[in-house]
């Protein structure tokens, strides 16, 4: 009896599984290269080296369980951060941080805390994107020109206008912002042709056109250093371990891990929207990409992460299976090993303009707009992660984006709404009706004792009933506090609780003290129905024989 094919997979032959996902490899090939040496030369390595991490994204993170058809390899997201970080701690420094971060990766993993890296606001993600867009876009501007950037967001923004009028006088500038200029313009209008030819890497034709004119015009354009892969693979030795005790250090480790799974695991989730095979198990796509930086980091390379970009044009190309991004790997390991020489052909400005483009397209110009309409608050926390990433640095700017989410939500959740209605008194009631206790019974806590025989008591008057709803926390104390000292102190009060979601004890000791001071400055008590008690734990079992 014939096999059922795999949930989750079109029905077929093996070998017809095979075919395409040969074709959907060679596919990403051709996007990752361009991509993989970009990168690596943007963040200050070698570009062997965006091939080294490339090809364990392939054959190693491919190999693995998790996301089938995601692909992963060096990413524009982290160019900023490994810039950083090679300038304070050197390539050694480098590896290091790599390998500790796929640690806390994997170990994350393991703890099954994949999943909770969803949880992560979409503002923040969001606006630490844009941030990184930013900063890459300044920064391969001045690359693009041929002149060295400004250290600093700030001062690289404020400057950017005068050295782009400064490199239109210099000729060797000029002929380098041209080919830059080329390449955004042929990534952007090469899929708009029609046919075939439109379905080829546009990065991948653009960095083709610009070595062709390049060579041919001979114009005086600098091109990628080329020193071959085994020499730019260098392992951290047992020296820059020691950078681990420095915090500096630590944090960046921290900041690599939480960015670079957010990455992944948000590229994860938009991947499976793209296709109806089988969905990532969270868990241990964290675990692949933790095993590929550990990887990555003994090998001196650059970190790696899922990349939406790549991933989707597998998807897009009719991948299947977990063979099409490994035999991507394959491909790039080919060409590292038979072809090193070409990339000493590829100008520098073909791969700043591809940096400016990833970079512009990191920014969410319309979920802005759209998030501005609809969640004004969102778009703030968006604004300020952006903005603290290029004035700051990477992992400040994140922080702060994560401690603006936490308040905004904490504000949002401790919403309070005070309402009062004002009862009139019944006709005929008297301050008997409805104040006094029952014959016999003791006067209540602040409740006057019954008028003497005879002697008649105050008027009449209304019950003044509050009602609270929403959530009554500390960060609403004084908005209610206000409401209830506001309330006049010559009527008797009601306070009802059952709107309330959520009474913190700030919030309790506060009510009972106005409670108190109100019953004894006025000739009416506060009626508090009783707070709910807080949920018990959980009884411990009996100890065994």
């Amino acid at each position: 009896m014939p096999s059922s094919p795999t949930p989750g997979r079109p029905r077929g032959l093996p070998r017809a599984h095979l075919r395409q996902d040969f074709a959907a490899s060679l596919v990403v090939f051709l996007v990752a290269l361009p991509l993989c040496v970009g990168v690596a030369v943007a963040s200050g390595v070698p570009a062997e080296l965006g091939l080294v991490t490339g090809i364990v994204g392939g054959l190693v993170t491919g190999v693995m369980r998790g996301s089938s058809l995601q692909v992963s390899g060096p990413a524009a997201g982290l160019t900023v951060l490994v810039l950083e970080s090679v300038r304070a701690f050197g390539l050694a420094g480098l590896g290091v941080i790599v390998l500790a971060a796929g640690l806390v990766q994997t170990a994350l993993g393991l703890l099954r805390w994949g999943r909770w890296f969803r949880a992560i606001s979409l503002s923040v993600v969001e606006g630490m994107l844009a941030g990184i867009g930013l900063v890459i876009v300044a920064g391969q501007l001045y690359a693009a020109a041929g002149v060295t950037a400004p250290d600093g967001g700030p001062a690289r923004l404020a400057a950017l206008p005068g050295a782009l009028a400064g490199a239109l006088a210099d000729p060797r500038a000029v002929a380098s912002v041209a080919v830059a200029a080329g390449t955004v313009l042929v990534i952007v209008g090469w899929p708009r042709l029609p046919g075939r030819v439109g379905a080829l890497p546009g990065a991948l034709v653009a960095v083709l056109l610009a070595g062709l004119v390049t060579a041919l015009a001979g114009l005086p354009v600098a091109t990628v250093r080329v020193d071959g892969v085994l020499a730019a693979v260098r392992p951290p030795d047992s020296a820059a371990f020691l950078l681990l005790a420095e915090p500096a250090v630590l944090g960046a480790v921290l900041a690599f891990a939480l960015i670079a799974s957010a990455e992944s695991l948000f590229s994860a989730a938009a991947v499976d929207r793209l296709h109806d095979g089988p969905r990532t198990e969270y868990d241990r796509e964290l675990v692949a990409q933790g095993v590929g930086n550990t990887l990555c980091g003994l090998l001196g390379a650059l970190p790696l992460t899922a990349v939406i970009v790549r991933s989707s044009a597998n998807v897009r190309a009719g991948a299947r299976t977990r063979a099409a991004r490994v035999l991507h790997g394959v491909w790039l390991l080919v060409f590292a090993v038979l072809l090193p020489g070409a990339l000493a052909h590829v100008p520098l400005p073909a791969l700043a303009g591809i940096l400016v483009h990833a970079g512009w397209k990191l920014i969410p110009f319309r979920g802005i707009v759209a998030l501005w309409r609809a969640h004004r608050g969102e778009a703030a926390v968006l604004a300020a992660t952006a903005a603290a990433i290029v004035a700051v640095g990477m992992l400040e700017g994140v922080l702060v984006g994560l401690g603006l989410a936490v308040a905004k939500a904490a504000w949002e959740a401790s919403h309070l709404r005070v309402d009062h209605t004002d009862e009139p008194p019944p006709d005929g009631a008297s301050p008997s009706d409805d104040d006094r206790p029952p014959h016999g019974a003791p006067p209540a806590h602040g409740e006057p004792g019954p008028p003497p025989h005879g002697r008649p008591g105050p008027p009449a008057v209304g019950v003044l009933r509050v009602r609270l709803s929403g959530g009554a926390t500390f960060l609403r104390l004084p908005k209610l506090l206000d409401a209830l000292e506001a309330l006049p102190r010559d009527r008797p009060v009601e306070v009802d609780l059952s709107g309330l979601h959520h009474l913190d004890h700030a919030c309790r000791a506060a009510m009972t003290a106005w409670a108190e001071r109100h019953s004894a400055a006025g000739s009416h008590p506060v009626r508090l129905p009783p707070f709910p008690d807080p949920p018990a734990a959980p009884a411990a079992a009996p100890a065994g024989p």
